[in-house]
This record gives structure tokens, sequence and C-alpha cells, in this order.
């Protein structure tokens, strides 16, 4: 909590005058009781006077000396009373009036820095999470990040917009009212005196229960998040197998979760606050039993007595206070640890201080003795793979399932570090240029096209916001996606919907091949699937494709039999290792192992092309 705190430092525009208008608020509250005991003062001895001077006028000497006055300062009395009464309830308005617009003011400036804190907090986790490398994801679910870069920082923003000002504000009042009872009438302070550490130890035990179950509470809001999440994303995979029912009753459980915790923290703090007015009923009775002895004694006037009694209030108000302070503070200080576990999050994938920028690429890549690991431990995915691809090739990744192809990709813009090796590109070790320079230069259009909320130009131009209109057109059409573009009522303009749902599969992925086209990379990253669109769309892609590696290095996840064939290296990978290399012709007499994968998995693919040909031969009558 104390780094959070920090965090204000940032805010002094609003953060100085918030504690400035709070200082003069708590002094015009502090100022009250002192212009009501005046008034009680004015009321009582006005009351003496009349009282007295209705007397016999030989009476009136010896009534004014027993109550100690002489005639004449209560004939002063008597002329004043009515001036001071109204003297004293014209300022105590005026105090009201100060009190009133120094508390808006601190509040609205209070408010103010903690949206400020929000502000920065929201921003340093997105910046972080752009940041993390891939295994901190492949370790932390979605649902979670996504909590404490929201209900996490609002817990956090609403103690420091409410708790602390809170607590300045108790502790001000606290201090100032303590020194004024002790100025005042130090035998009833000591009377009240004992109470506060009593209170001051239960707060903090109540705050060390607290704070684990706040805790509790935002890991089960992180999990209900986690599968509300999920099914939002896949709703229309859960509705295709009518899991609806299932779901549900996760959600419920989750929920249910979250309910039961949250019921155990109001059953702390329902037992709280009884325990906070008890003691102050306790001081109350301790303070009526002792002030009415003083009273009764004459030590003591009666505006004397609601003057301290007003201020005892302050004492117990903010002992009041404390317990929904202790509330926020346990709340936003689980927050704040949470908060700062992901700020605080070591990256695998860091830049060298002072590393350079790759230059432009000529399109190089060698893998030297390359062993990855996921999580650093356990089997590895990759055992020494090595091999060189020169610039303009086209290299094809064939093996069956976890046999290391989609990891290889990864490895080259860096998503993971090599285990053991170095990957090169154009002669340098990819860890020792930055980051953004190497990731600028590659293409990448993968099997599941990400799109973006906004136009379809916005996606097209996701890597470069500069291009012009007529950059974005050229990409579009050389990656054959601004035919069906056009026809849309807005064009280019038209929405693609939350994760391009308005755009058919194919339509996506030519549009991510014209993002990557408009990057005009020397280096491309290709998931060459197309088993979800029909003949002619594919056709259409992989005119866009070829068109895309036409000159350039290209790395392509083999699923079509043209890939293979024109590929200039193909990769055959088994268990981690490369256990083939070479082209096709020289790989079936070479490799078993290619050639009954080829069989099994490829051959399939020449009647499809028989039949695409068939449709390029139409097309072009067309």
């Amino acid at each position: 909590m104390g780094r959070a705190i920090r965090y204000l430092g940032r805010q002094k525009n609003t953060n100085i005058p918030a504690y400035l208008a709070l200082i003069v608020a708590t002094l015009a509250q502090l100022a009250v009781p002192q212009l009501i005991q005046n008034m009680i003062n004015s009321i009582t001895q006005g009351f003496t006077a009349n009282t007295i001077l209705g007397l016999p006028q030989l009476a009136q000497p010896l009534a004014a000396g027993a109550a100690g006055y002489t005639v004449n300062q209560l004939q002063d009395i008597q002329a004043n009373a009515a001036s001071w009464l109204i003297n004293a309830t014209i300022l105590v308005i005026v105090f009201a009036i100060a009190r009133g617009l120094f508390s808006f003011i601190q509040s609205y400036m209070a408010e103010s820095t903690s949206q400020g804190v929000a502000f920065d907090f929201r921003n340093e986790i997105f910046e972080k999470i752009q940041r993390l490398s891939f295994s901190y994801y492949d370790k932390n679910q979605t649902g979670q990040l996504m909590i404490r870069a929201t209900d996490d920082v609002e817990r956090l923003r609403l103690f420091i917009a409410q708790g602390l000002v809170l607590t300045a504000q108790a502790f001000l009042l606290l201090i100032a009212t303590l020194i004024i009872l002790l100025l005042t009438n130090w035998q009833l302070t000591l009377v009240v005196l004992p109470i506060l550490p009593i209170a001051l130890v239960i707060f903090m035990i109540f705050g060390r229960i607290s704070q684990p179950l706040f805790v509790s509470v935002q890991m089960r809001l992180s999990a209900l998040n986690t599968v509300l999440q999920e099914n939002m994303a896949g709703t229309r995979v859960v509705r295709a197998f009518a899991r609806e029912s299932f779901e549900r009753r996760r959600f419920e459980e989750k929920s249910a979760d979250v309910l039961s915790q949250q019921l155990k923290v109001a059953r702390t703090f329902s037992f709280l606050f009884p325990v906070i007015f008890l003691i102050a009923q306790v001081g109350q009775a301790a303070l009526l039993y002792f002030g009415g002895g003083q009273i009764t004694n004459g030590t003591l006037t009666l505006g004397d007595y609601q003057s301290f009694s007003l201020y005892v209030i302050y004492v117990f108000f903010p002992l009041g206070q404390l317990g929904f302070i202790i509330s926020l503070l346990a709340q936003a200080s689980a927050s704040a640890d949470r908060i700062f576990e992901i700020l605080d999050a070591k990256s695998d994938i860091t830049e060298k201080p002072g590393a350079p920028a790759l230059p432009a690429l000529t399109g190089t890549v060698e893998f030297k003795d390359v062993t990855f690991r996921y999580f650093s431990s356990g089997e590895p995915v990759l055992r020494d793979v090595s091999f060189k691809a020169e610039p303009g090739t086209t290299v094809a990744l064939l093996g069956g399932t976890g046999s290391g192809k989609t990891t290889i990709i990864n490895l080259i813009p860096r998503f993971y570090d090599a285990s053991e090796g170095s990957i090169l590109i154009d002669g340098q070790d990819v860890r020792d240029v930055t980051i953004d320079s190497l990731r600028s230069q590659i293409g990448i259009v993968l099997q599941e096209t990400n799109l973006f909320s906004g136009s379809i130009r916005d996606n097209i131009a996701f890597g470069r916001p500069d291009a012009t209109d007529d950059e974005v057109f050229a990409a579009a059409k050389a990656a054959e996606a601004h035919e069906f573009i056009v026809k849309f009522p807005e064009g280019y303009n038209t929405p693609v919907g939350e994760r391009g749902t308005t755009l058919s599969g194919g339509q996506k992925q030519r549009i991510a091949i014209a993002r990557a086209l408009l990057l005009n990379p020397r280096l491309l990253i290709l998931d060459d699937s197309t088993s979800s669109v029909d003949l002619l769309t594919e056709y259409k892609i992989q005119k866009a494709l070829d068109k895309l590696m036409h000159g350039r290095t290209s790395f392509v996840i083999a699923q079509r039999i043209s890939t293979v064939l024109n590929a200039d290296m193909i990769l055959v990978l088994d268990k981690g290792q490369i256990v083939a290399t070479g082209k096709h012709t020289d790989l079936m007499e070479q490799s078993p192992i290619y050639a009954e994968i080829y069989n099994s998995q490829l051959v399939g693919d020449v009647t499809i092309t028989s039949e695409m040909q068939a449709i390029i031969a139409e097309e072009n009558k067309s």
C-alpha cells in the first residue's frame, strides 16, 4: 500500500489542494463546539442575569455575589446577551458554509486524484501486459489479468479517493481534538483516553483478519471472470455442443464461491461495527458520570460540558470511521498486491541494455543447435535443431502434431527465447537487437486470424497506421481482398465487428494477408491452412499468398501439396528433431518418414488441386 500511495506524487496538482482543503474544513469543524459553548453560556448567563435583576434591588447584590457576578456585570450581560447569541449563531453558519465549501473542494480534488492514479495504474498494467512474454500468458488466465486491470484498480482507487482522505481526516481530527480536550479539561480527558488504545488494538486485529478474506474474494472474482470471458469468446462452441446448462452450472458454482466469501467478509464486519459503537457508548457513559459530578460541584458549566461532549464525539467519530477505513484498506491492500504482481512480473523476453536496432533485413535465418523447453523445465520441445534459410527462399515445416513446427515459428520473432543454442537473422543473434526492430520486419499470417474492432481499413493498416489510402488499396488488391471490400455499402470503412465476426473466414484471411503485404516485410511466417474455406476462396487466398511470398524468406507450416512442391527447403520434424531436410523429390527417395507423411496427409490434396485448376480455368474464361 505504501508503494501504491507513492503514486499520489504524480497527482500534485489535485492532491495538494485536496489535503489543504481537508485541513481548512477540519479546522472549521473544530471551531463549531466552541461557538456552541459560547451560545449556551450566553443563554444561561442571560437567564441568570434576568432572574437576579428581577429580584428586589436590595437582594440583587447578594444574589449576584452568590452567582459569581457583580450587579454591573449582570446588567452588561443582560444588555448584550441577545447580540452575543446572534453573533454566535452567525459564526456557526459562516463556519458551516466554510466547512461545506472546503469539503466540496476536498472531495472533488480527492476524486480527481484517485481517478488520475487509476489512470496511471491501468496504463501501466496494459503496457506491462503488452510486453510480457508468451510464457506468462501460458501460466495465467486472461480473466485473472482482466480483473486486475479493472476491479482491483477500482478498489485501490476507492481507498485513495475515500479511505486515505478519511484516514488523514480521522487522525487530524483525533489529534487536534485531544489537544483541545487536554487544554480544556484534562481530568475529563483522562476518562476518555484509555478507550483509544483498546479501539486501535481491535482495529489492528480486524485488519489482519480481513485482508486475507479480501484476497480470497478477488481470487474468486478472477475465477468467475475467467468463466465469463471464456463463454463470451466461445459462445458459438457452447451452443453448437448444447452445453449451455453445463456452463450455467459452472458459472453458478463460481458465483456461489464469490457469494460465500463475501458473506464471510460481511460476518466479520458485522461484528466489528457493533464493537465500535459499544466502545463509544462506554466512553459516553463514563463522560456523563464524571462530567455530571463536575457540574454538580460547580467546577464545570453546562456550556463547557456541552462543548466538551461535542469534542468527545469528534474523538469517537474517527473511531467509527476507522471501521470503514479498515474495510477499504484491506480490500485495497489485497488489490495492490495483485496489481504489483503484474507490474513486477519478469518477462522471459528482455532486451539487452543498449541493444541496437536490427538493420533492414536481407532475409538470412539460421538456427544453431537450438533446444527449447517451456517454463525452463521438463522435456525439450525442440532438440538440437540446426538449419539455414537463404534470402528469398521458402521453408516448409512438415510433421505431426507436437513435432515442434509451431515452436520454430514462435522462436523467430522472439515470442519465446531458445533454452539453448542461438537464432541468427542476417548473422545477428535475435537476443542482441531490439524487439521492436525485429518484429516490425516480420510479417505473420496465421491460421486463426485476429482482427480488431474498427474498420477494414484500420485492420489492414494495423502495422502501418500512417499508410496512405492508395497504399492500403494496393495491398488489398494484391491480397485478392479489394473486390469483396468495395462491395460492402461502406467499403473500406465497414466495421469488422468483434474479432471480425461480420466477415467470413476467407475474407478475414485475405485481410490478414493485406495487413502483412502493407508492412512489406523481408521475412514471412505463414500457417498455410485453408481447409475451412471453399475451393474458389482457397484459390484466391493461395494467389494472394504466392504474391506475398515472392522474393521474401518465408517459413510455412505446410498443409497443402503446392506448398511442399514449391518449397526451396522442407524440414521434416519428429518429436522436436529435424529428421530430414531437402526438396520434395529428394525426400521422397531418401526419407521414409517424409514419404509416409506425404502419402497420409498430403496426397489427397492432388484431387483438390485438380479441381482448383478447373476453377482457375473457369475463372479465366469469365
